[in-house]
């Protein structure tokens, strides 16, 4: 199935015309029970809340394929998709991959350089067997009761809407994350400073995921679960209570770095790790990505950041790209100890968010796990506003 044309047109436009719930950032098989889902009592409560979906999209980062051995994580994660399937029996579920998960389409992605075809903004597959699909093709057999497809890099769910991970944004944020690091230098090294379209941002981007994911077959446990956490730990240590070591990284080497790297035109990164500086930095990537997968939507929805908006509160013009598509973020179901403290469902980066999409109405939000006791939840932290 190559987008909506692999459809005849009366089907297409009634699968646009569906109430679709949107969920990303599962980040299933994570290393330290961080992925929300698979924790006792949510994975109903995710059941729950899509209920009255007829089409359930899952917005990239589905699984955590960085931090375990490919066969580990999914034995780990194999119950968590056989009772998912079975609660959304008869249903289509859309499957979307992203950075972390970004293997789920290579066998895809194989077929189209074979055939020396582009990529495009949006194609929709049907997922079939395990020999010739992949890790998909094994959760499609978790999930036989349901319709499983695989989009990439992005679909239309609903008239005038565009949806996809993300992860093309770490090209554009300026919040020095190792990511967005390890990105701006590869996008120097393949010559393609100014990214025009997917097959850009993969020339860029794929070969970065794919190293992460064959380290993940080789490295030692401790190896993994040490770059599991180090982005997590140099951001809990510039934003946090220790006021030493917030003072030394964030007032001393962090800036330093930052200041090497934008001399050594990698970049240009901003020394600032703040809470808000990350939401601003996030949305005008947003803006720039939307721009060149879908400049003609009115809405474009996005997960990567686990920020999900715009939020009661939240300025709702920081939430318009400069040509006036309205950004999205449909959030997370992981559950961020950097972010996430003692008022914990009051932070915005609270796990839980799906994203609703209707026929006739814009987009809105609404969070599954309120008032549920994440595992995990730090008391006594400050939680960042963001």
């Amino acid at each position: 199935m190559r987008g909506r044309a692999a459809c005849p047109s009366h089907r297409a436009d009634t699968i646009l015309r569906v109430k679709t719930a949107v969920v990303s950032d599962l980040h299933l098989g994570a290393a330290g029970g961080l992925d929300v889902a698979r924790q006792p009592g949510a994975l109903e409560r995710l059941a729950g809340a899509l209920e009255g979906a007829e089409r359930i999209v899952l917005l990239g980062d589905v699984l955590e394929l960085r931090e375990r051995p490919l066969a580990q994580l999914l034995e780990l994660v194999r119950p968590f998709f056989e009772q998912l399937g079975e609660a959304l029996e008869g249903r289509r579920v859309v499957i979307v991959p992203g950075n972390h998960d970004h293997a789920l389409v290579e066998p895809w992605l194989t077929r189209l350089r074979l055939a020396g075809a582009p990529l495009g903004t949006e194609n929709e597959w049907p997922v079939g067997r395990p020999e010739t699909d992949g890790p998909a093709g094994v959760i499609a057999s978790w999930m036989a009761k349901c319709e499983v497809t695989l989009a990439y890099p992005g679909l239309t769910p609903a008239p005038g809407v565009y949806a996809t991970h993300g992860h093309y944004l770490d090209l554009h944020l300026t919040v020095p994350r190792l990511e967005s690091i390890a990105a701006s230098a590869m996008s120097r090294l393949t010559g393609r400073a100014r990214c025009a379209s997917a097959d850009d941002f993969e020339a860029v981007l794929a070969p970065l995921y794919g190293f992460y994911a064959g380290l993940a077959q080789g490295a030692s446990p401790e190896a993994l679960q040490r770059g599991a956490t180090l982005s997590r730990s140099v951001w809990g240590r510039a934003t946090g209570n220790g006021r030493l070591g917030r003072l030394l990284l964030g007032r001393v080497t962090i800036p330093a770095a930052v200041a090497a790297l934008n001399r050594l035109r990698i970049g240009p990164f901003s020394s600032q790790l703040t809470g808000p500086e990350l939401r601003r930095a996030g949305l005008l990537a947003m803006g720039r990505v939307a721009q060149v997968l879908a400049p003609e939507a009115e809405h474009v929805v996005f997960g990567h950041t686990h920020r999900p908006g715009p939020l009661a509160g939240d300025e709702r013009r920081e939430w318009l790209s400069p040509s006036g598509t309205r950004l999205w973020n449909s959030g997370t179901w992981c559950f961020e100890p950097a972010f996430v403290s003692t008022r914990a469902e009051h932070s915005p980066y609270w796990p839980g968010t799906v994203l609703w999409l209707e026929p006739g109405v814009p987009p809105r939000i609404e969070n599954g796990l309120r008032g549920y006791a994440v595992a995990g939840a730090r008391i006594g932290a400050e939680t960042p506003s963001a």
